[in-house]
């Protein structure tokens, strides 16, 4: 079975389920290095050929970078999206200099001469500089180190700024999914007009979008790994965790018509949205692949959209502009991010 494809406005084409990378960099379990490059080729082999990673997921430039030195045949059909996160800290001093050494780690350790994409991420906008920072960027296409500039997290005021400044944006990172239909107020419509594809995140809620949960109760602290905290608290904006499992009864019954599982059906609502070219699947191996092929497999009718309409019309939220709750450093989103991962201004 093939998995479904995206092309963008200029032609560059993706596999629609990108391999996240964020799993692999800690926080959830101990990762063996090698057989993550093992599952990566796995992965590019059932068509699954783009990963995402960023410069602050601490090794995985580098296990890609190992992975397309052991696999050339297979590199050679990989698309890469990295990210550019200046901490919060240096957000003062992000210079020319600062942008370019950082993007030229991300070169060194992927292995390649170009990034396919490199999406941007500005964590305090009360603190100029994000505009001048994407600039950089574009003139670091303009040389020839980056293919094509992305943002992630941005809402739709500061994204419509970087636009307006001359920066060529071809991607958004942010996160979509059933339980966080934020993208929908605002920046959906903006990002269509603008030919911007939407590269969704949390489309399963760190797994609680799958069968594991259907029918358990709401889990106790602490949970296992970071994403399950994080999501934890969507669920908590979108409702009660009884209209949670009302949600998970109504996918099982969709999923029961096509022979997949829950999480198939949560990723495949994102993927058929306004605007959505991939949806990103988190993964520390490749024990979910079956699964993330049969994606392709099905389209959503009118009457399962309907289904799914009727339970999630009475959520609470998350309500605001995209990664509006995040941004409250002091508020439960904000407080468990990591805001100081990329090191110092020497750029290791």
């Amino acid at each position: 079975m093939k998995i479904d494809r995206y092309r963008f406005v200029d032609g560059y084409e993706i596999s629609s389920l990108i391999k996240g990378g964020w799993h692999l960099a800690g926080g959830h379990g101990d990762i063996d290095p090698h057989q993550a490059v093992v599952d990566m080729a796995a992965f590019v082999d059932a068509g699954i050929d783009t990963f995402d990673c960023a410069d602050i997921y601490t090794g995985v430039e580098e296990l890609i970078g190992q992975f397309r030195r052991r696999h050339p045949e297979l590199a050679r059909r990989l698309r890469v999206h990295t990210k550019f996160v200046p901490d919060l800290q240096h957000l003062g001093v992000v210079d020319a200099s600062y942008v370019e050494k950082i993007i030229d780690r991300s070169l060194l350790r992927l292995g390649v001469d170009q990034l396919d994409l490199v999406q941007f991420h500005w964590w305090d906008f009360s603190q100029a500089g994000y505009v001048d920072a994407a600039q950089h960027l574009e003139r670091l296409r303009r040389k020839g180190k980056i293919v094509r500039i992305g943002v992630t997290n941005f809402d739709t005021a500061h994204l419509e700024e970087i636009l307006d400044a001359g920066v060529g944006i071809s991607a958004h990172q942010l996160q979509y999914s059933l339980l966080d239909r934020r993208p929908q107020n605002r920046m959906v419509e903006y990002c269509v007009v603008n030919d911007i594809a939407l590269l969704c995140y949390g489309t399963i809620a760190g797994g609680f979008l799958s069968d594991k949960w259907l029918g358990e109760p709401s889990p106790q602290e602490p949970l296992a790994n970071r994403s399950l905290f994080k999501y934890r608290l969507i669920i908590d904006e979108f409702g009660t965790w009884d209209q949670f499992q009302k949600l998970l009864v109504t996918l099982r019954r969709i999923a029961d018509v096509y022979e997949v599982d829950i999480a198939s059906v949560a990723t495949k609502f994102v993927l058929q949205q306004r605007g959505v070219g991939a949806a990103i699947v988190g993964a520390t191996s490749a024990r979910h692949l079956d699964a993330h092929k049969k994606v392709s497999t099905f389209t959503l009718g009118q009457s399962d959209l309907s289904a799914i309409e009727l339970v999630t019309q009475s959520s609470c939220g998350p309500n605001g502009d995209v990664y509006q709750l995040e941004r409250d450093r002091n508020g439960p989103h904000g407080r468990i991010m990591k805001y100081d991962l990329n090191d110092d201004l020497t750029a290791k």
